[in-house]
């Protein structure tokens, strides 16, 4: 039981600014203020910076993100959140995650870590974890054949522009899943597999969201524009209560996604992607293709017009030539 109330109290005060008093929390638990005080107590021996204020009540001054909390917030889905881990470090929580899918780790499981030493992007690239940034990677077990996998990617960002909305009204998916802020990236993504012919072992989808810009500056190799949610937001960004609001809404499309199929995905992706109806350059690791991103497909290849034909891409790097001509 103890637990359980110390993860509710914790809950209660994260999704608030402002501070809650005793009382309250005594009635919603049914028990004394007396337990509550201890509660608090044990919960600032733990790290939460939990002030009191006369009057008022108990106020969560900092961030205090724990896989506990996190999981407690996640009960009720149907599947991703459902099992929770939190790391202060890794190589990777991709890598991570692969090797718990390996030995035989339960769908929906959801490994956190604050830093990593061999973090990584699409393409090969570094995957930088700065300071309060979010780095989580899931485990999906889906009913698929391998080359309906990519469909995954397409999911999550849906997802993630949904989830991340609240905190920027102008965020766009550019293809196949990064998510950008007025052409900066803010989040990305990176889906990996085990599978053989016909048959999905284990899917790992990766994702990190720039939540703040670190005190130090971004760092130097990063070659393309970035930004952060809390630069285009007032009020001061919860990595907890994103982390809640990311996985929520990851399993409300997943679970759609098994039930209703690709269809409601595309979609709602098209209706968000930076590049509908505008002139893009795709580089597919050979040469430049030139054309007007035209739809997604059923399988979710990008197609593109291209003097008067249509070339289907499914896989490459996209430049927003409209933007930069702007």
């Amino acid at each position: 039981m103890k637990p359980k109330t110390r993860q509710y109290i914790l809950g209660r005060l994260s999704s608030t600014s402002q501070a809650v008093s005793g009382d309250t929390l005594a009635q919603e638990l049914g028990i004394s203020r007396a337990a509550i005080w201890k509660h608090i107590n044990a919960l600032r021996k733990q790290g939460a910076d939990i002030q009191s204020h006369a009057g008022q009540g108990y106020q969560l001054c900092s961030d205090f993100f724990n896989a506990a909390t996190l999981q407690d917030q996640c009960s009720r889905h149907h599947c991703i959140g459902k099992y929770i881990q939190h790391f202060d470090s890794l190589d990777s929580s991709n890598r991570e995650a692969m090797r718990q899918a390996e030995a035989g780790a339960k769908e929906g499981t959801v490994i956190f870590t604050d830093a990593q030493s061999a973090g990584r992007g699409r393409l090969g690239r570094t995957w930088h974890t700065t300071d309060d940034a979010l780095a989580f990677s899931m485990i999906l077990r889906p009913p698929l054949s391998p080359e309906k996998v990519p469909q995954l990617s397409l999911l999550t960002a849906v997802a993630l522009q949904q989830s991340l909305s609240q905190y920027c009204a102008d965020i766009r998916i550019k293809w196949p899943n990064d998510l950008l802020i007025k052409g900066a990236k803010v989040s990305g993504i990176l889906t990996e597999m085990r599978a053989e012919p016909g048959l999905v072992h284990a899917v790992i989808v990766g994702i990190g969201i720039n939540i703040k810009t670190p005190e130090q500056g971004w760092p130097d190799d990063i070659s393309q524009a970035v930004t952060d949610l809390q630069s285009h937001h007032e009020k001061a960004i919860s990595r907890l209560q994103c982390a809640v609001s990311v996985l929520k809404s990851m399993d409300q499309w997943y679970h759609a996604y098994l039930k209703d199929g690709f269809a409601p995905i595309r979609d709602a992706w098209w209706q968000t992607h930076a590049a509908s109806g505008q002139k893009v350059r795709v580089h597919n690791g050979k040469s430049y293709i030139e054309g007007v991103a035209q739809a997604l497909d059923d399988d979710g290849a990008l197609l593109l017009s291209t003097q008067g034909e249509t070339q289907r891409i499914i896989a490459g790097e996209l430049e927003l030539l409209e933007a930069q001509e702007a």
